[in-house]
């Protein structure tokens, strides 16, 4: 008899005893999986590296600036001396067009533009948030160039969003420049590089003193 009441005892068979262990694995892995998605799945390098709007006038930078020779400065002006590069005028672009390519539909659009006086509504492609604080000519006479932020444009048919520009992104230059800074006559050779790039760029941040920030303040004014 007091073999058959301890047999009466077990409500549950043996296996169950094993179920707060899978659940403990099953929610650890849960959980692993729920940040991997959100760090890569919803981070600017998946969300916006590639972005590639469609733009109300085609424009090949592969042609203008490989094949022609046009220098970035000749249409962003300002690249050099103010916070925030300048998007051409139109009238920048008759400069050329008024002689080449006169009768193509977008040139007329340009022409009408320049003509109203209304401007083109280009869209733009590299968008910091408001909160984050980017001086363009800092970084330009610091010695850093477009390629570094901007990827290989002048092989561009259409320009995209090349590098994620995110915070954790910026900080990896902030923490190490010399990857990246460059003899100021190269800025806007984007096919440039330096047989030696971390030892010149240790060279020209020790001459030029560069340290860039690290503190919250650097970006967020």
């Amino acid at each position: 008899m007091a073999s058959e009441d301890n047999v009466s005892l077990y409500v549950f068979p043996k296996w169950v005893n094993r179920l707060p262990i899978f659940f403990l694995l099953g929610g650890g892995g849960l959980f692993v999986l729920i940040v991997f998605v959100f760090w890569y799945w919803f981070s600017p390098k998946h969300l916006e590296v590639g972005y590639m709007p469609k733009q109300p006038i085609p424009y090949s930078h592969r042609l203008h600036v490989s094949e022609l020779g046009l220098d970035c400065r000749y249409c962003h002006t300002n690249v050099e001396t103010a916070a925030h590069s300048n998007v051409p005028s139109s009238e920048t672009c008759l400069n050329c067009h008024n002689q080449i390519k006169v009768d193509s539909p977008h040139i007329k659009k340009i022409k009408q533009s320049a003509v109203t006086g209304v401007p083109i509504q280009w869209v733009k492609v590299h968008k910091l948030p408001d909160y984050a604080y980017f001086n363009h000519s800092r970084h330009i006479n610091a010695g850093i160039s477009c390629v570094s932020c901007h990827g290989r444009v002048d092989q561009m048919e259409v320009v995209h969003q090349a590098k994620p520009l995110s915070m954790s992104w910026c900080l990896e230059c902030h923490r190490a420049p010399e990857q990246h800074l460059r003899p100021k006559k190269y800025v806007f050779k984007l096919d440039w590089k330096s047989p030696n790039q971390v030892e010149m760029g240790r060279q020209i941040k020790e001459a030029n003193s560069i340290r860039p920030g690290e503190d919250c303040s650097t970006c967020h004014r």
